[in-house]
């Protein structure tokens, strides 16, 4: 894997409850699935582990297929929960299997929604000792203005609050690195959605 150790040890990503019957209801919604599917597809590249959960999917139905199709055989991409933070006991058990020992993570979330799920995921998380990097252009909720106070709370607890794009050259650190090129093509094919995305989140 090759990831910038000296500042990010440990990645993983999860991706908070970006499921069908959300779709007419978050705040540019098909934002959050096009960050999502971005940030999939460089998991997959720099082999990081993706953590997947619903909310009550008998009622609010499964992943959405832009991002479960995309998802690798064998990730924990199933795990449903009706507590509002992610850290429930399935997921729980596998973050124990990647963190062995005292080692800590370092959690990339993206999904819904800012002020309820994803910030109740972060602070449970920075209470582990875990760090978070709450992505900006990949939260949303379905009140628009409750994202910049969500995401103000979040910085001030101790979460970096950053974009997609920002991480991805941070996780890959250098030029000359393995990975790079095939990064780096990433963020050129995404590049148009990428801006739409750090625009309309960002300026909240």
């Amino acid at each position: 894997m090759s990831v910038n150790s000296k500042r990010i040890a440990n990645p993983v990503l999860f991706i908070c409850d970006v499921q069908e019957k959300f779709r007419g209801a978050i705040w540019e919604f098909d934002k959050v699935i096009k960050t999502s599917q971005k940030m999939v597809k460089a998991a997959k590249i720099l082999d990081i582990p993706i953590f997947a959960t619903t909310q009550n999917a008998a009622r609010l139905g499964n992943t959405v297929e832009e991002v479960s199709s995309l998802l690798p055989e064998g990730s924990a991409s199933a795990i449903d929960k009706t507590a509002f933070s992610m850290l429930v006991p399935d997921l729980q058990s596998h973050l124990e299997k990647l963190a062995a020992g005292d080692e800590k993570l370092s959690v990339f979330l993206v999904g819904i929604e800012t002020h309820i799920c994803v910030t109740q995921t972060t602070l449970d998380l920075l209470s582990g000792g875990h760090k978070v990097y709450v992505l900006a252009d990949g939260v949303s909720s379905c009140n628009a203005a409750e994202r910049p106070v969500a995401m103000n709370r979040l910085a001030r607890e101790g979460a970096i609050v950053t974009t997609s794009e920002s991480l991805l050259f941070e996780l890959v650190g250098d030029a000359m690195d393995g990975n790079f090129k095939a990064v780096s093509g990433l963020v050129k094919e995404t590049k148009e959605d990428t801006k739409v995305a750090v625009e309309t989140f960002c300026r909240l």
